[in-house]
């Protein structure tokens, strides 16, 4: 027996990070990209015959940490910058955050296949919330531009 999948790209974001272990590349440096990432959702049809309503980012009533998905995904990577929660220049970005110089997020870990594996743990608990456990997040796929990419694939 056959499953269905489907997938969406979110992109417009404009994000600077850096990877502060990266010590002997240009790396640790703040850079910046557009960036997107592709998820891909699994799971029995609705009553439409689909798996993943490609507009249910908008009319969701489920919330990412307080937001909708499209203004969490704004908030987290549209003209930010994100540093990793043991960068140790954290205090400095904090200073430039708070004096509006930049908008700081703080995650985790940040490289391309951390972020895909944060957003990937955000959107699964989303989408399994919203579909009632119908609909799972499979993996994400995210772009730094049209050459790098870096997936997490769930379990």
């Amino acid at each position: 027996m056959g499953k269905f999948q489907s997938s969406k790209v979110f992109d417009g974001f404009s994000t600077v990070f850096r990877q502060w272990k990266a010590e002997t590349t240009h790396c640790r440096f703040l850079h910046g990209y557009g960036i997107s990432f592709k998820v891909y959702f699994e799971g029995e049809l609705d009553d439409r015959n689909w798996v993943w309503d490609f507009g249910g980012m908008k009319r969701a009533k489920t919330q990412i940490d307080g937001k909708s998905p499209k203004e969490w995904m704004d908030y987290m990577f549209d003209h930010t910058v994100v540093v990793a929660e043991d960068d140790p220049g954290i205090k400095g970005f904090e200073t430039m955050d708070k004096l509006g110089v930049i908008q700081l997020r703080i995650i985790p870990a940040t490289g391309a296949e951390k972020f895909a594996e944060y957003i990937y743990n955000k959107l699964q608990e989303f989408v399994d919330t919203e579909t009632e456990g119908r609909v799972k997040v499979t993996k994400v796929k995210f772009m730094e531009h049209g050459k790098n990419a870096a997936c997490y694939i769930g379990e």
